[in-house]
């Protein structure tokens, strides 16, 4: 399996541009999208190329992340209670060191959902027909590109188009940047440093 690197998210975040990769199934839990023995990485650099492992084996290179035709996708279309089970940060972490950049299904798992939030991952859901229409239109035109327009709640491209629900809340966050907690400190350097230097027990013993 090839892992892709484009950049990384960063600041507000209004659409997405890229080919999109389907994967079928109800509830595809944390487990399965990284397994638990890559947990103890010290880093989450290489979790890319580990995306899927038990699945792809199983499947010996027939798994949609094997695929040739879904290499370089950034878009991942998925169905129902996607990223449920165990709480594990490095599901979306993996996701995204392959390439994805946004995930449009039925319905996640909370705390998936909010961890993809944290990185810059817009998470969007449709109808079950529409999210399957969605899913054999993609594998018929697997070389397409799509746009997943977070402005205007829609996933539209050769000549198909698709009502998403974005929620309010993350959508604010994404639109304005305000999801991305690193850029923000840094961004606000001088007042975070003069915060600090007025916290006692950071300077009693000056």
């Amino acid at each position: 399996m090839m892992e892709q690197k484009p950049p990384f998210p960063k600041g507000a975040i209004q659409n997405l541009i890229g080919r999109a990769i389907v994967l079928e199934g109800d509830d595809i839990d944390t487990d399965r999208i990284i397994p638990a023995r890559f947990l103890k990485c010290v880093s989450f650099e290489n979790l890319g190329s580990q995306l899927f492992e038990d699945d792809r084996n199983e499947l010996e290179g027939r798994h949609p992340f094997d695929l040739k035709i879904f290499q370089g996708a950034s878009i991942l279309i998925v169905n129902c209670n996607f990223g449920c089970g165990s709480s594990r940060e490095h599901a979306p972490q993996a996701l995204m060191r392959w390439g994805i950049r946004g995930i449009i299904g039925e319905s996640f798992a909370e705390i998936f959902y909010g961890n993809c939030l944290a990185l810059g991952i817009p998470c969007a859901t449709a109808q079950s027909n529409e999210i399957k229409a969605l899913q054999n239109t993609v594998k018929k035109n697997a070389s397409s590109e799509w746009k997943m327009d977070i402005v205007n709640n829609k996933f539209w491209g050769d000549k198909y188009e698709l009502e998403l629900n974005i929620e309010n809340g993350p959508k604010e966050m994404l639109l304005t940047g305000d999801w991305d907690i690193t850029t923000q400190l840094v961004g606000n350097e001088k007042a975070t440093t003069e915060i600090l230097n007025r916290l006692p027990y950071l300077n009693s013993f000056d």
